[in-house]
């Protein structure tokens, strides 16, 4: 199965996806014009990763530009928000054509003349992102939404150019790259650029009125949080002989399945929720550990494993679980859960919907429920662009990258405490320059694949006690 339901978010659903042709990924070297911002107040953009993420991005930075799209989460902008001002796409960049095409096509269809990329401005290859941000000038944004591994060297030369960013998670793969998140974010402050990160549920006004009330002291002193995902699974196949390794590894729906590409699919999936962890506790865990593994005669061909289970600690001793599953034919849960002194609340619920509620204690029942959250008016992927847009036009602050490297860190720390079945601390992973791959800014589609498949076509999978990736 792939990672295409990833993609089945309130702000995507109605974007539609990508075909999977083969297509030839050799650079168009086409010289191109600088195109400036105007004194009309345009901002412009670069699309850098044509998946659904990034046209799901590229919509709602038209919503917050004054177009507001049509769905049932509520997309107008917030009141005041000063985001609003035109806005148009004026580059795109991927390794593959067919995205290029599919992505310029269905664009061009929903959003009409806020797509301005002919041919000449559209990328291939992986230096494909160089060329559509040289195409942006000061106060544009280029949007980052490829896999984890290119998104440190993506960062670094759009804060070279003076360009400001929007990223979509994962932000790295392993402590390495996330130290180069974190030097790009200081430089960018340097710069005074803005930085929004795809981290969205810290926007949502639901999510933001509970963490008012925890404060506030509504569940008594927090002792427990429990954030869950479980459902059918993602298991690859064998790698088939005989094509490009390389570029197998980066088709869609597989970076998913190898740890240098992405961070595989745990961090993938509940980095939202973990992050809703440490907001929660308004702080950074001490340490992590977990266990893992896969279902008996697995066939999954991919480097992960089917169930994650991580108890992270805090410097007071309390305790987050963390449970990822993606087996068929079991129970499904996607959820996040908060338990006080006091009572308990739920604090998000399936496929990230602002299900903000408090009990009246510990039993999690329907009937029970003391407090509900204002129902939400922005949805958090529009109110994310909302503010990232006001701070360019207002030039206010605003850079995020710190916190989302912080909280993918975290991410990875409970990741390797599964993968190397050992105990691993905060201070453990922030001194760490471990990468899977070292080499991502210098691939070519000539280059032989970070990871080898054996001679049937199967990826090395973690094995705790001889794994490391700290």
């Amino acid at each position: 199965m792939s990672m295409q339901k990833e993609d089945a978010t309130p702000r995507r659903e109605f974007l539609a996806s990508t075909g999977r042709a083969a297509a030839g990924l050799a650079l168009a070297g086409v010289a191109v014009p600088r195109v400036h911002a105007g004194e009309n107040n345009t901002i412009r953009l670069a699309l850098i990763g044509c998946g659904g993420r990034g046209r799901g991005a590229v919509a709602n930075a038209m919503s917050a530009g004054g177009l507001v799209l049509e769905d049932d989460s509520g997309t107008n902008r917030a009141p005041g928000s000063a985001a609003g001002g035109p806005i148009k796409l004026v580059a795109m960049a991927d390794l593959r054509q067919d995205r290029l095409d599919q992505t310029h096509k269905v664009l061009s269809q929903l959003l009409g003349e806020m797509i301005d990329v002919p041919p000449e401005r559209r990328f291939r290859g992986f230096d494909a992102y160089r060329h559509a941000m040289d195409c942006l000038g000061d106060g544009d944004v280029a949007l980052l939404t490829t896999h984890a591994a290119f998104r440190a060297p993506h960062l670094e030369y759009a804060i070279d150019k003076g360009i400001n960013v929007f990223m979509e998670k994962d932000f790295a793969a392993d402590p390495g790259g996330i130290k180069r998140m974190i030097r790009a974010g200081e430089a960018a402050e340097k710069k005074g650029l803005k930085i929004g990160a795809g981290l969205m549920c810290r926007h949502s006004s639901a999510r933001q009125a509970l963490i008012e009330k925890i404060r506030d002291g509504a569940l008594g002193d927090v002792q427990l949080i429990r954030a869950y995902r479980m459902d059918s699974g993602y298991c690859m196949g064998p790698f088939p002989q005989g094509q490009n390794e390389l570029l197998w590894q980066l088709s869609p729906g597989h970076p998913y399945q190898f740890m240098w590409s992405s961070g595989g699919v745990f961090i993938e999936l509940m980095i939202h929720q973990i992050d809703e962890c440490f907001w929660i506790k308004d702080g950074w865990p001490v340490s992590a550990h977990g266990v893992g593994g896969r279902i008996a005669g697995s066939t999954d061909c991919s480097q992960n494993l089917d169930s994650y289970s991580i108890e992270y600690t805090f410097d007071d001793g309390t305790k987050a679980l963390v449970t990822g599953r993606y087996i068929p034919n079991c129970e499904s849960d996607f959820a996040t859960y908060v338990h006080g002194t006091k009572c308990a609340a739920q604090f998000s619920g399936n496929v990230h919907r602002p299900t903000c509620q408090i009990y009246k204690d510990q039993h999690l029942d329907r009937a029970n429920i003391a407090w509900k959250s204002p129902r939400e008016r922005v949805n958090p992927w529009q109110a994310e662009w909302d503010v990232l847009l006001a701070a360019i036009r207002q030039d206010r602050p605003h850079n995020e990258t710190r916190r989302a490297a912080l909280s993918n860190l975290g991410a990875i720390m409970g990741r390797a405490a599964v993968h190397m079945g050992r105990t691993v601390t905060w201070e453990e992973v922030l001194a760490s320059d471990f990468q899977f791959f070292d080499g991502v800014d210098t691939l070519t589609v000539d280059s032989p694949a970070p990871v080898q498949a054996d001679a049937q076509g199967r990826y090395p999978a973690p094995v705790p006690g001889k794994w490391v990736e700290v």
